[in-house]
């Protein structure tokens, strides 16, 4: 699929109008249903694809935040050939009572990958628990950034931001 379809087939499954509620607390007349796109394989595959290719010379492993940047890290992970690990929202209590799941090096260069970026807060807070492993978050990457502040916070809070794709892509003006 070329990157115009991609789009297309998001705003297709996944671009739902009414009243919503964001993460960010924020009201919106659109929501972009992750797990509508994440869960179809066509789509999927392509994006691992694309953010593998947008992943950076060096970096050596990829992360994703619980729960929307699972499928989409283990697709690009497939599709890079590099190693990821799962950021969970809150420290497990049983078991190994990690807060994430595989292995980081200290000296890492991690590349975050993101559902639908509004604030960009859940990518932020990936990022300071994988810095404070002593890895280096090299860049943060999501599939769709909503044009709400997300670019701006990361970049402010010292990390390189890129979206695959805006909302305009999908046919949603601001």
């Amino acid at each position: 699929m070329t990157r115009q379809e991609v789009a297309k087939r998001i705003a297709e499954v996944a671009l739902l109008h009414g009243d919503f509620t964001l993460r960010s607390g924020r009201k919106s007349s659109y929501y972009i249903d992750k797990y509508l796109f994440t869960t179809q394989p066509e789509i999927l595959a392509e994006l691992g694809k694309m953010l593998a290719e947008a992943v950076p010379e060096g970096t050596t492993r990829l992360a994703g935040a619980e729960l929307g940047g699972i499928p989409l890290v283990s697709a690009a992970s497939m599709a890079s050939g590099l190693p990821c690990v799962f950021v969970r929202n809150a420290r497990k209590d049983y078991g190994t009572a990690k807060q994430l799941e595989g292995k980081i090096d200290s000296g890492d260069k991690i590349v975050i990958v993101e559902d639908v970026a509004t604030t960009g807060g859940q990518a932020v807070e990936a990022a300071k628990i994988i810095s404070e492993l002593g890895a280096v978050v090299v860049k943060i990457i999501t599939v769709i950034d909503r044009q709400e502040g997300a670019r701006e916070n990361i970049e402010s809070a010292g990390f390189a931001f890129h979206g695959l794709f805006t909302v305009g892509d999908l046919g949603i003006e601001l």
